[in-house]
């Protein structure tokens, strides 16, 4: 009798170990992916505005971790590798754009030279950050926010006018709630001892792993549709969409997924289970199988966003890949991407930006319609870069509860959440809610929970 193993969410944390599981699986192997959506992939999503296709979630991975790009190269996509053409941006203050600095870990400043050229600070705060530097600080040894830490350290302007933005761009979160350890690790690591914050965050910079000059970020060439596309021909699934699971309950031989509506269920039977679904709703299914982890897993809040994308006609925009909004601004607006300036591989003949709206805590501003949030991204658009007139072609796109806020203890919480599942033989979690919420970081954690239960899988047969 052949196995089955279920994997429930079809974002790429999901694909990603269906994809491992199919490969490491015992052969014959059957394998499910079942998702609540009309579609898979999640928050790589690539459609036309315009006639012109942009992505309409992620658009890009860090190119110095080795997952994503691997991924893309197994799948015969090597060749639409594409990289920015340039990642300079500049951030809004006080009504004017200026050019980030260099040598910053999320907005931490860790080049002083190259932050005073900037002049995204006042002299004040500049005079407060170089200040700080003149001696270690103390050693930061219990997890705290960011924005409490440099706050404390380097002075409030600093957190309003590149952390919180930079954040803000990153998880949808806020300086003040988000954890230092969780979002920041090797400088949380680096302030175990005492430091300057400047030095710290010097310390804790990644160095590339392809070297100096070589590219940060990549995309594919067609948007990151195209590699959801092509882990579906590649995995070989039992693919059944529009049908969420409401529980996952233990069987005496593994475990029983009941879905779809209360009055007509459907119910799937399977040896081991991979759930690749948002904390909460993770935290539902899981309820009866595990209740520690479902209860840590309900307690991860997350962000929505929308992503307004416009074409214009050929336009001159500021230099750059585009902006981010000092929350001094008070704008909807918090990133404009000017992507026909940063993606090569863009129609030529018009002017593209996406702009993103909606923080934590602002989910009441999202509630507006498509027209309206359009009409929000136009007008501070035009504010914040002087493009006048009105786009040819708009759409909006929403993503409700998109991004886990790792607050204080997350860390500390993943570590129980994974202890817990793992005490379940054929259980196994991934996503954005555990430890990282880039593409690299899911595809990532999409492996590790297909190694476990392939573990599982063999460890059972050969018992």
């Amino acid at each position: 009798m052949s196995l089955h193993v279920v994997v429930v969410g079809g974002g790429i944390a999901g694909l990603a170990a269906a994809y491992a599981l199919r490969r490491d699986c015992p052969p014959g192997t059957r394998l499910s992916i079942l998702d609540g959506a009309r579609g898979l992939g999640g928050k790589l999503r690539t459609s036309a505005v315009g006639g012109v296709l942009v992505d309409e979630g992620a658009e890009m991975f860090l190119a110095g971790v080795p997952e994503a790009v691997d991924l893309v190269r197994a799948l015969g996509l090597g060749a639409d590798l594409t990289f920015p053409t340039t990642t300079q941006a500049s951030v809004a203050v006080d009504g004017v754009l200026r050019r980030l600095p260099a040598g910053t870990l999320l907005g931490v400043p860790a080049d002083i030279a190259a932050l005073a050229e900037s002049q995204v600070l006042s002299p004040a705060g500049l005079a407060r950050v170089i200040e700080a530097t003149t001696g270690p600080g103390d050693a930061v040894l219990a997890d705290v926010t960011v924005g409490d830490l440099v706050r404390r350290r380097l002075g409030p302007e600093v957190v309003e006018r590149l952390v919180d933005p930079l954040l803000g761009g990153v998880y949808a979160g806020r300086a003040d709630t988000l954890s230092l350890r969780a979002t920041m690790p090797a400088l949380a690591a680096a302030l175990r001892t005492p430091r300057s914050l400047v030095a710290a965050a010097g310390e804790a910079r990644p160095t590339p792993a392809a070297g100096p000059g070589q590219p940060v970020f990549a995309s594919v060439r067609q948007g990151l549709g195209a590699l959801v596309d092509g882990l579906v021909a590649r995995i070989d699934a039992d693919i059944r969409l529009s049908l969420p699971v409401r529980e996952v309950r233990r069987t005496g031989t593994g475990f029983r997924l009941t879905a779809g509506p209360v009055p007509a269920p459907t119910y799937v039977d399977a040896d081991a289970v991979v759930v690749a679904a948002p904390a909460p709703a993770a935290g539902r299914l899981l309820r009866e199988v595990t209740p520690g982890a479902a209860a840590l897993l309900s307690g991860i809040e997350y962000a929505s966003v929308a992503i307004v994308t416009l074409v214009y006609p050929a336009a001159a925009l500021p230099p750059g890949s585009g902006l981010l909004v000092a929350t001094t601004e008070h704008r909807a607006v918090k990133a404009v991407t000017f992507s026909s300036q940063k993606w090569a591989d863009l129609d030529g003949d018009h002017t593209v930006l996406r702009a993103s709206i909606g923080r934590h805590g602002e989910e009441a501003l999202l509630q507006r319609d498509d027209h309206e949030l359009s009409a929000i991204a136009v007008r501070d658009i035009a504010a914040l870069t002087g493009l006048r007139g009105l786009p040819i072609a708009s759409r909006v796109s929403r993503w409700g509860g998109a991004l886990p806020q790792y607050a204080v203890g997350h860390v500390d919480r993943v570590q129980r959440i994974e202890t817990e599942v793992a005490s379940v033989p054929g259980l196994a979690v991934a996503g954005a809610a555990y430890s990282g919420v880039g593409v690299p970081a899911c595809i990532r954690s999409g492996y590790t929970a297909a190694a476990h239960v392939v573990a599982g899988l063999r460890e059972s047969r050969h018992g």
